[in-house]
């Protein structure tokens, strides 16, 4: 014979106590995509993953307080928070937190004060943590270390790009402040011209640095 004597364990939701439910339902749907194939009598189930657990709650308040616990009841339904829940039923699930999806009252005229209640529960599992981007934009997790490319490359090449720039502005600028002065009546710039060589041997090495640096960029890939 059971033992009718055992105290029944009270359903708490968050620190609001359940104590005079009379039905607690639990329900899942886990979660699968049927796929019909040609050629194959019946469906082949597809797992995906769950759906959240949900928890149909139905019960009643009376006595002395009983408008003090429907208000806290309908407060905590109304600012829909998450809530813990504990009760037999779950004792078996991995249900952290719950959410107030639906809750009703009824209360009949020739009982006042006697409230029926229903409550739907929709567990409200903790987010993954939020991605995180690394090198290369994020890439590097879809394989490209794998196939041996080396990002460094890419530093050292926009490094060598920017000298470049750098060297070509300063060869316009004197061109210009060349052109200005070859206006200038009687005046030699044959020797103003070695800077101009010399700048330009620069850009000429730059440019061979930065063919050294797109070819590695192709043997990496």
């Amino acid at each position: 014979m059971p033992n009718t004597d055992a105290t029944r364990p009270i359903p708490m939701l968050g620190d609001i106590s359940l104590a005079y439910t009379q039905r607690i339902e639990q329900s899942v749907n886990a979660g699968f995509l049927a796929v019909q194939i040609p050629g194959l009598a019946g469906q082949v189930m597809q797992k995906t993953e769950r759906h959240s657990h949900q928890v149909n709650i139905q019960g009643i308040i009376f006595g002395e307080d009983a408008s003090d616990a429907l208000k806290t009841l309908q407060t905590a339904a109304t600012e829909g928070e998450e809530l813990t829940f504990t009760a037999s039923i779950t004792d078996a699930l991995d249900i952290q937190q719950v959410i107030i999806d639906r809750f009703k009252v009824v209360e009949d005229a020739a009982r006042p004060g006697f409230y029926q209640y229903s409550l739907a529960l929709m567990e409200s599992p903790p987010l993954p943590p939020p991605a995180e981007l690394s090198g290369f934009g994020g890439l590097d997790d879809f394989g490209l270390g794998d196939l041996g490319f080396d990002t460094d490359i890419l530093g050292d090449l926009m490094d060598q790009v920017g000298d470049i720039t750098d060297a070509i502005d300063q060869a316009g600028q004197l061109l210009d402040q060349l052109g200005a002065l070859s206006n200038l009546d009687g005046l030699s710039v044959g020797g103003l011209l070695e800077p101009m060589d010399s700048l330009a041997d620069g850009v000429s090495a730059l440019g061979g640095q930065l063919g050294d640096a797109l070819d590695n960029l192709l043997d990496g890939f």
